[in-house]
Order: C-alpha cells, then sequence, then structure tokens
C-alpha cells in the first residue's frame, strides 16, 4: 500500500503544481484522484477535480448531509464501518435506491496528525481496503467498508488539525477513499480547546485559511469546511468569506454560537444562515446544520434557510430513519408502526434489527441469524413463552459460571470502530425505551463492545418488550399512557404549542411517541434548565441572554444567546456525573462529547 500511496504522488505532482498555480481563481484544477475501480481492482483512472458548485452537482446535489461526530458517525451506520460505518448504512438503508444520492455521509472526525503518524490509529479508525495475507507489492488493495463505491458514498472525511502539513499528509491517506476532505472548524468541546481546533481556531483566521488552501492547492479531491457562527452575523459573514475564498468546496454553517453546548445548547439561529445565503455569492455551495428533530424539518430548514442541503448530527443518533420519508397511511410495513392517532414512527426493534444485520454482514464477515417476521397483534404469541422460558434459565447460573463461560473477543473485534460505538449507539437508538425498561439499560450497560451475542440477547428483550407494548396497545389505546400530557387518553390532539425559544413544550408535543418508536430527545432550553436549577449563570450572561428573546428569529422561534460562563450547580465541574442523573442526561451529556460540533 505504501508503494502505491508513493507511485500515486509522485504520478500528481506536476498537477499538484498546476492546481497551485490557478488556486486564485474560482475553479480548481483538473488533478488525478484514484478512487475509481477500487470496488474490482481496477487501475486507477483520471478523473478532473471539480470545485464549488460543479462538484456538488457531480455527486448528486444532495439535500441531506449525515453529519460528522466523535466516534458516531462510523460506516456500519447504513444498513446495509464498524460502529461510525455501519451507522452510515443503516442511515442510508431506509432511502429507496433512487433516492441514495440525496444524501452525503461524513466520517466521525479524525485528528489529523494522528491520522498521519500513525499506523494504529488508522487502522482502529478507517477501514478502506480489506487486509490481505498478500506479500506481493503489486497487487492491487480491494474496496473493503469506508468509502466503498458499492455501498459508502458519497463520503467526505473530517479532520481537525492546526498544522497545515500535518492535515495535508492526512488528507492524502484518504483522498483515494472519499469524495471530499472536510476541516471541523465547529467542535465546541473542552478538548478542542486543549488541543486547539475545531472551533477554538475562529479567532485565528489567517491559520484557517492556511489550512484550506494547502487542501485546495495541492490536494487531488475538493476541501470543504464546517464552522459556527459569530456573535454578529457580519463576523459570520467575513469568516465564511474567508473560509471560501481559500478554497472551500462547500461551507456548512452551524446556527449556534461556539458556548452553546450542553444544558445551554438553545435553538441555532436559521435567520444569521438564511442572511449569509443572501449575501454569498450564487455560486456557493451551503449547508446549514441545526434544530433537525424529524424528517419535516429538513424540508422547513431548506425554505427557512435557503440552503443547499441540511445537516443532521444529533436527530440522526436518536432515530437513524430521519432522512426517509415516512410511509403513507395504509402503506406501512410491519417495521413501521402508527397508532389510533395516526403518530407513528419505525420500531425500536426494527431499526436494531437492521442494525445487527449490518453488524454480523460487513463488520464480522459472517450471516446475520435467522429471524422471524417482526410480531404484529394477531400472530402466534408462541415465541414469546419461549422466549421468556429461555431467558428465565439464563438467568440461573451462578455469576461465577457465567463470566467463566463468556467468551473472549479478539482484540481486533475490540478496537474496531463499528464494534466500538455500537454501545453509545444503542443508548441513543433506545433512550426512551430504557427510561421504562431498566433491566435493558443495565444489560446494556454491561455489554462489551464487539460481542455480537450479547448484543442478540438485548435484541430479544427488546422484540419481546416491544410485543408487550403493542398488544397492550391494541386492547387499551391511549389508556396505557394515562397521565401523559401528550400520549394520555387525556391529552389534546388539536393543541398546537407554538415553539418560541422560551419552552420546550412545544417540541414535546409535536415530537413525541410511543416508547416502542425512535424519536428525538428534547433538551431542555436554556431558561428552563436555570428554572430547574441545572445551570447558574453570572449576571453578565443572565443578562445576554434576557436579551436573546429581542434578537433575530430561527425556525419561526427566537434564537437563544447561549452564556460563555454558565456552571454546573452543586459544586460540579463540567463533564461530572452526579449520582442522580437521569438516563436521559447521561445520554445528553454523551451526546456532547460525541458530537463534532
Amino acid at each position: 500500500l505504501e508503494g502505491v500511496f508513493r507511485l500515486w504522488r509522485l504520478r500528481t505532482s506536476q498537477t499538484s503544481r498546476l492546481a497551485r498555480f490557478f488556486s486564485s481563481t474560482k475553479m480548481a484544477t483538473t488533478t488525478e484522484a484514484p478512487t475509481a475501480g477500487l470496488e474490482t481492482g481496477a487501475a486507477a483512472t483520471p478523473k478532473p477535480k471539480l470545485h464549488g458548485r460543479a462538484f456538488y452537482e457531480s455527486i448528486g446535489s444532495p439535500k441531506y448531509i449525515l453529519a460528522p461526530m466523535v466516534d458516531q458517525s462510523e460506516f456500519s451506520a447504513n444498513v446495509s464501518d464498524d460502529g461510525l460505518q455501519a451507522w452510515r448504512m443503516l442511515s442510508r438503508s431506509f432511502i429507496p435506491p433512487s433516492e441514495q444520492k440525496n444524501l452525503v455521509a461524513y466520517t466521525p472526525m479524525f485528528h489529523a496528525r494522528l491520522y498521519k503518524d500513525t499506523e494504529n490509529y488508522r487502522q482502529c479508525h478507517f477501514q478502506a481496503v480489506r487486509p490481505s495475507d498478500s506479500n506481493d507489492p503489486n497487487s492491487t488493495p480491494q474496496a473493503w467498508l469506508d468509502g466503498n463505491p458499492s455501498i459508502d458514498r458519497p463520503l467526505f472525511v473530517q479532520f481537525c488539525a492546526n498544522d497545515p502539513d500535518a492535515l495535508l499528509g492526512a488528507a492524502l491517506r484518504v483522498a483515494p477513499y472519499c469524495d471530499a476532505v472536510d476541516l471541523n472548524l465547529g467542535c465546541p468541546q473542552g478538548i478542542a480547546k486543549k488541543g486547539k481546533y475545531g472551533a477554538f481556531l475562529q479567532e485565528d483566521q489567517e491559520l484557517i485559511f492556511k489550512l484550506i488552501n494547502t487542501l485546495h492547492q495541492n490536494l487531488p479531491i475538493p476541501v470543504t469546511a464546517k464552522i459556527r457562527i459569530l456573535d454578529t452575523k457580519e463576523a459570520t459573514l467575513a469568516y465564511a468569506k474567508n473560509v471560501l475564498s481559500a478554497g472551500a468546496s462547500i461551507l456548512t454553517v452551524h446556527g449556534r454560537l461556539r458556548e452553546q453546548k450542553g444544558h445551554l445548547t438553545g435553538l441555532a439561529d436559521w435567520s444569521i444562515i438564511k442572511w449569509l445565503r443572501e449575501q454569498l455569492p450564487p455560486e456557493t455551495v451551503l449547508f446549514a446544520n441545526g434544530n433537525i428533530l424529524q424528517h419535516d424539518d429538513l424540508q422547513r430548514a431548506l425554505e427557512a434557510t435557503g440552503a443547499d442541503g441540511i445537516m443532521s448530527a444529533e436527530g440522526n443518533l436518536s432515530d437513524p430513519t430521519i432522512f426517509s420519508r415516512p410511509p403513507e397511511p395504509g402503506t406501512e410495513t410491519r417495521e413501521y408502526w402508527r397508532g389510533k392517532d395516526g403518530r407513528g414512527g419505525y420500531r425500536v426493534d426494527a431499526v436494531m434489527r437492521r442494525y445487527m444485520d449490518i453488524l454480523h454482514k460487513y463488520a464480522a464477515g459472517e450471516k446475520p441469524p435467522s429471524r422471524r417476521p417482526l410480531f404484529v397483534p394477531g400472530d402466534d404469541t408462541a415465541w414469546m413463552e419461549e422466549m421468556d422460558k429461555a431467558l428465565a434459565e439464563e438467568d440461573e447460573p451462578e455469576r461465577k459460571k457465567r463470566r467463566k463461560d463468556t467468551p473472549k473477543l479478539g482484540k481486533s473485534r475490540m478496537l474496531s470502530p463499528n464494534y466500538s460505538a455500537m454501545q453509545p449507539h444503542m443508548f441513543h437508538l433506545l433512550r426512551h425505551f430504557v427510561s421504562k425498561h431498566t433491566d435493558v439499560r443495565d444489560l446494556l450497560a454491561k455489554s462489551r463492545a464487539g460481542d455480537l451475542e450479547a448484543y442478540e440477547k438485548i435484541l430479544s428483550m427488546v422484540e419481546r418488550k416491544v410485543a408487550d407494548g403493542l398488544i397492550e396497545y391494541e386492547k387499551v389505546g391511549a389508556a396505557m399512557f394515562e397521565g401523559d400530557e401528550v400520549l394520555g387518553p387525556a391529552a389534546d390532539a388539536e393543541e398546537v404549542i407554538e415553539e418560541d425559544g422560551e419552552s420546550s413544550r412545544g417540541a414535546i408535543k409535536r415530537c413525541k411517541r410511543a416508547w416502542w418508536v425512535v424519536q428525538p430527545i428534547i433538551r431542555p432550553l436554556p431558561k428552563e434548565a436555570m428554572a430547574k436549577g441545572a445551570v447558574s449563570l453570572s449576571k453578565k450572561d443572565k443578562a445576554k441572554l434576557g436579551k436573546a428573546g429581542d434578537g433575530e428569529v430561527a425556525n419561526g422561534e427566537a434564537a437563544v444567546a447561549a452564556p460563555a460562563a454558565a456552571e454546573a450547580v452543586n459544586g460540579k465541574a463540567e463533564g461530572e456525573k452526579t449520582a442522580g442523573q437521569s438516563v436521559q442526561e447521561k445520554v445528553l451529556e454523551t451526546d456532547d462529547k460525541l458530537l463534532a460540533g
């Protein structure tokens, strides 16, 4: 592989010099990018390097974007990289084949210096070619998971970096296996501040220009970038222009400030993105990020911002079906449940089945287990009694014996990116489910990366409990949710609660579903968090928050300016877990660490 890489570098040296010569123009020059033919082992063929809208159109002009996350957007996310790659597959699997080009996915955020210098880091995070036992230096690598043209395109690989040379070195390694390389300028987490990358580069616009321009001049594929908004729209516009003039083909704008995270996440400001769209040249390709909870929000965001595409991060973590249109009433399959009030969604057991099948087939390289049809009321229930008996028998052996009988997992499986993300993905997918069924939550907490047998047991428990829920609903309907102001019998289905940025009640009313359906988790808005004592603010930040209601409006809701100096009450530092944290709070805390800005 190293020999092939060196040969490729020599072959593209002349075209790289041409790219540098023409870098001052809006359109990039033509270079060779060995991205074609990987799935068949054919030799790489020359491919023109496109720029801006020409590049965007060449990949199908996708309207939906699966966001980069920290160890959460691996290949296996498509149904069909072990953790994140599998998740990309899962997300793609709900989209009809004819509409696959409408989704572009990002890898998790990789550390450029580590990726450039460390072989083990590369092996654990990006599996583009299948390992070979051949010692023949002339053998052609075979496409495997990440960036495989047949199952994982279009794909952008994202890096965080503060060194142009390290970024270029890392980008050149992935260039043959993706469509573009993205620079993360949006990560707001403490680790990004400590390492000086992500959103903590925004004060150094000269360095940002160098990072992007180095890739623009020397990389055989386009470079893109993702930023957050600044304190004023004028400053944000200057920031965007700097990124674009450096050579970025696509600009993604997250409509939140760097300080908006955790309990202070608040709402993204769509109006600023709309204003940017109006100020930037029409040929600029713009993606918008923020406030996406359901599929319908994607179209609302497109209309409100004027962006070319809409990115979803947190919404996709808890609902990987978010990019697919819900089936029309009367056309539902067993995977999709619709209640008597017409509200519905994909079942958690159905989505988990798809995810597990992808891991078996693509990560483990084995045939998925044979499965009976998903249960619907009216089906034979004998399997439920058999499962109850089997689970009871499994609980009988002593702990010592169970531990002894547990098979050891190979190191390669433990380190695989697809397996390492399994537990976080399951907590996000089952977040509402495990709030009710704590036995499943406890079993999930004890699970190990790569232990497919243990996760199959969890899946069986999920299927069993979903069946119970469906049977009860058929018998009593909304009465099973007695006391729930959204789902219960006393709920007013016609009531519409304005989503004004002050309260999350409107979003909860709109999005909440039965616990067996995948759905978003609604964060309390900053003022709600303060009222509940979740955060305390300085006088300066309280004044800043108070002015938010007089500011611009996003998504029909007041944009919330997040305070910079918020700190957790009860003396706990950010990131510490309190003894009384709910499952929801723990998952939200995990989200903050996983989302890449």
